[in-house]
């Protein structure tokens, strides 16, 4: 990480409040999506593991990381790290999450479809 992408400190509690609003924020978004037949993506959670299975069959696989206090995305393009920076989840480069996640749900999926940040 660049200097500017230091990661914000964070306790072990704060890590658990801030990805499970992530985590929430997602599957929020994927039952809107459904009930509004956008896409049919099921999603499964586990603790702080979520599974979003397409309709094509692919996988996208977010997780918590406790003791690194990291969020990972797996997809088909790749596996990528997340750090809490000022407010956002961002990669070595500077990606941020919800971008990530977006162009990789679309990519896989096949439309367009676009994650936010919860508020």
């Amino acid at each position: 990480m660049t200097a500017d992408l230091v990661p914000t400190p964070l306790t072990d509690a704060e890590f658990h409040t801030l990805t499970g609003e992530v985590l929430a924020s997602i599957e929020s978004t994927v039952d809107q999506w459904l009930e509004d037949d956008v896409v049919d993506i099921d999603a499964h959670r586990t603790g702080g593991l979520l599974e979003l299975k397409l309709p094509n069959g692919s996988h996208l696989v977010l997780n918590t990381q406790p003791p690194l206090h990291e969020l990972w995305l797996a997809a088909r393009s790749g596996g990528f790290h997340y750090k809490h920076v000022s407010g956002r989840w961002l990669d070595r480069t500077g990606r941020e999450l919800f971008e990530a996640l977006s162009a990789c749900a679309s990519e896989q999926a096949g439309v367009p479809l676009q994650f936010k940040p919860p508020r």
